[in-house]
């Protein structure tokens, strides 16, 4: 007996010792293990929590394994939650000895907090309706319905049945304030109000979710009642709120789960009075194959330090975070501020100012939404090669007291919210306005690296997410990440609408690629920024292709950068972008520095933006949708109004709106010229010939000659700034000679090169000749602070091939009415404007 108890204590003794290689811990998982194994690759246990607990065992013990760490290693296949889990301090490793949650070689383990809904059957008829509809029991748990707004079929997200068809909405007729109701267009009589059924809302920069209460029909008419406490802030709170507007339409919106919205191929809706789960399949869903999910836990995972006891030095590699929930709108409602976070209360001040701003009317206190993965008061943290698919809410959240932590190599996917959230979004009990200044900088969230991740396909439940989300933040870098198919801004840098000096500082967003974003939103932007922040920057970023959203009211606010109120403190160069179509919004008094913001930024910076090796193999999932139309950009015009009626404040103010791209306007008695690049100019005219009736007016939209420095000037450096000056002048009433002159200007650059050769030597950044009839606009762009009598003259040196070329256009040009005899180009001068969101 003695014999046989020792060859035990001894066999038990060889499996530990080769479950430790290199003085490093290993302690193995599979689906297929048992927890009250030894934890070997041949015998693992079964959960990843026993995993970490035996960790913590080893660390308490001050075992001699872990001197090079401990390595969690999770063999293939999904491991289903039935509650978070649990990172604490007492998890934490060091710098020499981190823990690692990692995938085995060529696994892809998946930690799912979702449940399988199986044993499907399909009806024929449902609700009265006929079709192909699929139904199984609704999973329970403790004798409750498990509840979700969000199921998977196939790993592809199904819509929630829906009173539109596929992308369409429709837009609310009105909104009382007063009444807190809504009416709505009605004309589908075959819908019925059912008890949990939501109205899906487009406002601005945000969408809102609100439990409708009631459904008054009148004729085609309906008034909306709501649930509180959405009902009350959803009509008290200023911004953004439901928009009424009879140029772009009013706000869009749905209405959405109920029995009775269940009719397109793709949607579902959970029965909870009958316990039962409907959807309609897609064509090539098979009822016997599907793998159909819901989620069922919030939070997958809860790294959760003190402030005096901070988880350190943990690491995840190459999991996979899959199917979390969110219920709150379905419980409270959801009305977002901005970013996603949502309003616990807000109301318009009757008489505006506080005591940090003067002229404020906007009170705001806000909650955040869940994430699957959540951090706090933690430091050295690292997720590497990780996923994060098929969530809910946000994706990672480094929410308080985080720094030092690494978020590099990821990817993140079918996410409802934001991919990432970090830093704090004003607490619960903090006016979102006010400027955050903590007593423990312990507190803070900084020094974190944001690296190398694709996000795609993210903020897909709530339109006002983001990519990327951090608050107020100080030290961060984020930098060569890949942003694409987002519903509002790629990402956001700031919170608290505020210039007066607060924690964040020092902050860095560089060389990131972001492109198709704007899906669903306007007022958007590639890079958005608030509050002042000094010494920060935003350097080398490529932003391209904006998506055209088919629910803005004001489709022509969506920018490449966007300073908004407070921001401060920012150097802003070198980004490429397609269009210089910023916003600087009330930015605060000491203002940013801005450099080579265009599409003149060297190719070297556009090609090195985005992922770096080694995770350069994220980008094959990029997720494009080539079917939803892309913004036009904006081309140069120019609107001249003739007359006496010049009304300049009324004039900008009519402009406001149109986000003419570098608009200036240009006047010579009684002519003015509204120059900058457009779209739809003919809108911008019906506009302005409603505010001034007694004016003619006029678009010059024949671009009869374009000549670009950084296309024709060999070794070309474009300014960052340049200055405009702009001439008008007659071709002859012969319209023979009219010809002659557009020819020679269209065929210019192969037959008088010499004449571009001169403006590369006068530095002109750019000319272009507009026409209208016989009417000609000129504008010459050169470097700002330059001066044109002194380049002008540059044009002709040791080049007399321009002095023919000048002299032969003289034939074709004359003075415009008004001009007196000797004069042919006359010189219009420029009107100060001031930009205006």
């Amino acid at each position: 007996m003695f014999l046989n108890t020792f060859t035990k204590m001894q066999l038990f003794f060889l499996i530990i010792c080769t479950s430790f290689t290199m003085n490093a811990a290993e302690i193995w998982v599979s689906k297929n293990g048992n927890d009250k194994n030894p934890g070997t690759k041949a015998s693992p246990l079964a959960t990843i929590q026993t995993a970490v607990r035996n960790a913590r065992e080893l660390r308490r013990l001050k075992d001699a394994s872990i001197k090079d760490g401990i390595r969690i290693i999770v063999m293939d296949g999904t491991h289903f939650l039935n509650e978070p889990l649990f990172i604490r301090p007492e998890d934490s490793g060091t710098a020499e000895s981190p823990t690692t949650i990692e995938a085995d070689a060529n696994a892809k383990p998946i930690i799912s907090g979702g449940i399988e809904i199986k044993n499907w059957k399909k009806v024929n008829v449902l609700n009265g309706k006929k079709g192909t509809f699929w139904v199984a029991d609704a999973p329970q748990k403790a004798g409750s319905l498990i509840n979700y707004r969000q199921l998977w079929v196939n790993g592809k997200k199904a819509v929630r049945a829906k009173n539109t068809a596929g992308t369409a909405m429709d837009r609310i007729l009105s909104w009382d304030h007063e009444s807190q109701t809504c009416w709505i267009p009605f004309k589908d009589k075959s819908v019925k109000f059912e008890p949990g059924m939501e109205m899906f809302i487009v406002q601005w920069w945000s969408i809102a979710n609100l439990r409708i209460k009631n459904i008054e029909v009148q004729k085609d008419s309906a008034r909306l009642s709501f649930e509180q406490p959405e009902s009350r802030i959803q009509s008290e709170h200023p911004w953004p709120a439901p928009w009424i507007s009879k140029n772009n339409g009013n706000s869009a919106f749905h209405l959405n789960n109920a029995l009775s919205l269940l009719n397109e191929p793709g949607e579902w809706f959970l029965d909870k009075k009958n316990a039962k789960i409907y959807y309609i399949p897609r064509a090539g869903e098979e009822i016997n194959s599907v793998k159909v999910t819901a989620p069922v836990l919030e939070n997958l995972v809860e790294v959760k330090g003190t402030i005096d006891s901070p988880v350190s030095h943990f690491r995840f590699k190459g999991i996979s975070f899959q199917y979390s929930n969110w219920l709150r709108p379905s419980e409270q409602g959801h009305v977002p501020l901005q970013s996603g976070m949502y309003l616990l209360d807000a109301y318009k001040l009757k008489v505006p100012g506080t005591p940090n701003q003067a002229s404020l009317e906007n009170q705001a206190w806000v909650g955040r939404p869940r994430a699957a993965v959540e951090v706090n008061y933690s430091n050295n943290i690292q997720f590497e090669s990780c996923r994060f698919e098929h969530l809910s809410s946000t994706g990672l959240d480094l929410n308080k007291g985080t720094n030092h932590n690494t978020v590099k190599g990821n990817l993140f996917k079918d996410i409802g919210g934001s991919a990432i959230n970090v830093g704090i979004f004003s607490e619960e009990a903090f006016e979102a306005h006010l400027p955050l200044i903590i007593k423990d900088e312990r507190e803070m969230c900084s020094d974190e690296v944001i690296a190398d991740n694709l996000i795609t396909n993210v903020t897909n439940e709530d339109w006002g997410t983001l990519g990327i989300s951090a608050g107020f933040v100080r030290n961060i870098t984020i930098e060569h990440n890949e942003i694409s198919d987002v519903s509002y801004s790629g990402m956001a840098m700031g919170w608290g609408w505020t210039h007066t000096p607060n924690v964040m500082q020092n902050n860095k967003i560089l060389a990131n690629k972001i492109h198709h974003y704007a899906k669903h939103l306007h007022d958007v932007a590639g890079i958005y920024t608030l509050s002042a922040q000094p010494n920060s920057r935003i350097e080398e970023n490529y932003i391209d292709k904006v998506y055209n959203s088919p629910y803005a009211h004001d489709p022509f606010l969506w920018l490449y950068l966007y300073t908004d109120e407070g921001s401060e403190g920012f150097t802003i160069k070198n980004n490429w972008i397609a269009e210089k179509k910023i916003l600087k919004n009330h930015n605060g008094p000491k203002g940013n520095i801005w450099e080579h913001n265009d599409p003149y930024v060297s190719t070297k910076i556009k090609d090195a933006a985005g992922i770096r090796a080694p995770y350069t193999a994220l980008e094959k999932e990029v997720v494009v949708d080539e079917k939803w139309g892309l913004q036009e950009m904006p081309k140069p015009y120019a609107i001249e109004l003739i007359g006496s009626d010049f009304d300049l404040e009324k004039i900008k103010s009519t402009l406001t709106g149109f986000r003419i791209v570098g608009q200036e306007l240009y006047q010579w008695k009684n002519h003015l010229v509204i120059y900058g690049k457009m779209n739809q100019p003919e809108r911008t005219k019906r506009k302005l010939a409603l505010a001034f009736p007694s004016l003619e007016i006029k678009i010059y939209e024949d671009l009869a000659y374009d000549f670009q420095n950084f296309e024709r000037c060999k070794d070309s450096k474009p300014a960052s700034d340049w200055e405009n000056i702009v001439l008008t002048a007659n071709l002859p009433a012969d319209e023979k000679l009219q010809k002659e002159y557009v020819d020679y200007h269209t065929t210019q650059f192969e037959k008088w090169p010499e004449v571009a050769k001169g403006f590369c030597n006068a530095d002109f950044q750019q000319l272009q000749v507009l026409k209208k009839d016989r009417q000609l606009i000129l504008i010459i762009s050169i470097p700002k602070g330059e001066n044109l009598d002194k380049l002008n003259p540059k044009t002709t040196e040791n080049n007399p091939r321009v002095d023919d070329w000048n002299a032969l256009m003289k034939k074709y040009q004359s003075g415009i009415e008004g001009a007196k005899p000797d004069e042919t180009w006359i010189f219009l001068n420029k009107v100060n404007v001031e930009e205006k969101k």
